[in-house]
């Protein structure tokens, strides 16, 4: 786990406290922090090309799973991470590698709208992390009996979505994310190519707000 993972759980477990806190000062205060876990697909927009020729990237759907300090009723800051998504790596000829992409953001974002409203559109902005890792060559394959290695991407991160309110502090979210940032594969430790994915990634969840 990089020292950005450690940070961004870090954060998440402080924001998870601060309902206890606010509850101890005021029952009368806003809810500040929402708690969401969901489903997504993430799905590359990109082929990477490794060792000179071009491969195909499928996606896959992951747990989710976001916390989110509100401000204002307007502005937010969310620490947001996924659980690993597997790759697989085909060339012409059939499966080639896989590996797994775990990615973890922290971004802030501004919801349209007033607090109450039963459906608040929000955009979000920030930086996101995605470490690869259990890197495997396909026996038979153009990179078998070869050590796979994808360097960790850091980069921006765009989010649209929409909540719903489902009851009092209840919600659905459906939301959007594109996560940008270039790496690189080796073989063997040498340089092989450029792994740039560039996931969108689609998701649906159920939060509630403290």
């Amino acid at each position: 786990m990089t020292p950005v993972h450690h940070s961004l759980l870090a954060l998440a477990g402080a924001l998870a406290l601060i309902p206890a806190t606010v509850a101890a000062q005021d029952t009368n205060t806003p809810k500040r922090v929402s708690i969401t876990g969901g489903y997504a697909l993430a799905e590359p927009t990109r082929n990477p090309q490794i060792d000179g020729a071009r491969v195909d990237v499928d996606g896959e759907g992951t747990p989710t799973l976001g916390v989110t300090f509100h401000a204002t009723d307007n502005i937010g800051i969310e620490a947001w991470g996924a659980d690993k998504i597997g790759h697989r790596v085909r060339t012409g000829s059939g499966k080639a590698a896989s590996v797994s992409a775990q990615p973890v953001a922290l971004s802030g974002q501004y919801r349209f709208g007033e607090a109450g409203q039963k459906v608040r559109p929000f955009v979000g902005l920030g930086v996101h992390q995605t470490n690869f890792n259990e890197e495997t060559a396909t026996a038979g394959g153009p990179y078998a009996g070869q050590r796979i290695g994808v360097e960790t991407v850091t980069g921006p991160m765009a989010t649209a979505g929409v909540d719903v309110d489902l009851a009092e502090n209840w919600f659905a979210r459906a939301d959007v994310r594109y996560l940008h940032g270039d790496s690189e594969v080796s073989l063997d430790g040498a340089p092989a190519g450029e792994v740039n994915l560039e996931p969108v990634v689609v998701g649906v969840g159920v939060g509630v707000r403290f």
